[in-house]
């Protein structure tokens, strides 16, 4: 095996060693997963947004430069870290579901590799490629009647407004930055009433969009230089 199947095949024997004798292990289920999952997922998120952060300031010249080299080590090995833990939560989860019976770690990993080989057929299979999107080529897909299927009802609204004009866009278009038809926001008449305001956010996100620019990211942005800006 080389490096990178010896280290999963050890954090596969450890997490079958603790399903067997650690209590709190032991007793885990997929839905008692879950939260933690997500939780883990945030952090993950976090680890990302302080190490572009970091890039950012040094790019500027607002950071100390051997300063900077030494957070950026130790952001680095907290997003290894993060990494470390969502594999961990995806080998439970196939370990939980082979326990179930209902499918296996094989299957999880062969099933994205499918999909990945029927999503590029440029690569793949190009003489059944005629310049299809992703989402074009989602769609062609029998368990997919919907472009807006795969967005979870209980992602965030901004993040839920960004990938839903993502697709859609790329669906019509081709292209993620395509003109879905929503009016450009404008400064006058400022509504004052929850439908136009949440309207007029979602006009805000489709114009971000259009010129490379995603509203969560900035909206991130923007609240860390208002936090810094009160500290």
């Amino acid at each position: 095996m080389n490096e990178q199947q010896t280290a999963f095949q050890r954090l596969s024997d450890i997490l079958d060693t603790l399903r067997q004798e650690c209590p709190w292990d032991r007793k885990q289920t997929i839905k008692s997963l879950r939260y933690l999952t997500i939780e883990e997922v945030h952090e993950l998120s976090e680890a990302i947004v302080e190490i572009e952060n970091l890039k950012a300031k040094a790019e500027s010249g607002e950071a100390d430069s051997a300063k900077a080299e030494a957070q950026s080590s130790t952001l680095n090995y907290q997003f290894m870290k993060e990494l470390g833990d969502i594999a961990m939560h995806i080998l439970f989860y196939c370990k939980l579901a082979e326990e179930q019976g209902l499918f296996t770690t094989a299957d999880v990993y062969n099933t994205v590799c499918d999909k990945l080989i029927d999503r590029h057929p440029f690569i793949y299979n190009k003489e059944q490629y005629h310049g299809e999107s992703w989402e074009q080529l989602k769609m062609r897909e029998r368990d997919h009647r919907s472009v807006l299927e795969g967005v979870p009802d209980s992602l965030p609204s901004l993040v839920k407004a960004v990938r839903m004009q993502e697709k859609v866009a790329g669906r019509e278009t081709g292209r993620p930055d395509g003109d879905i038809g929503i009016a450009a926001p404008t400064a006058e008449p400022l509504p004052t009433d929850e439908e136009s305001i949440g309207d007029m956010l979602f006009a805000v996100v489709d114009w971000a969009r259009r010129h490379g620019i995603n509203a969560d990211d900035a909206l991130c942005a923007a609240n860390r230089r208002f936090r810094e800006s009160i500290d």
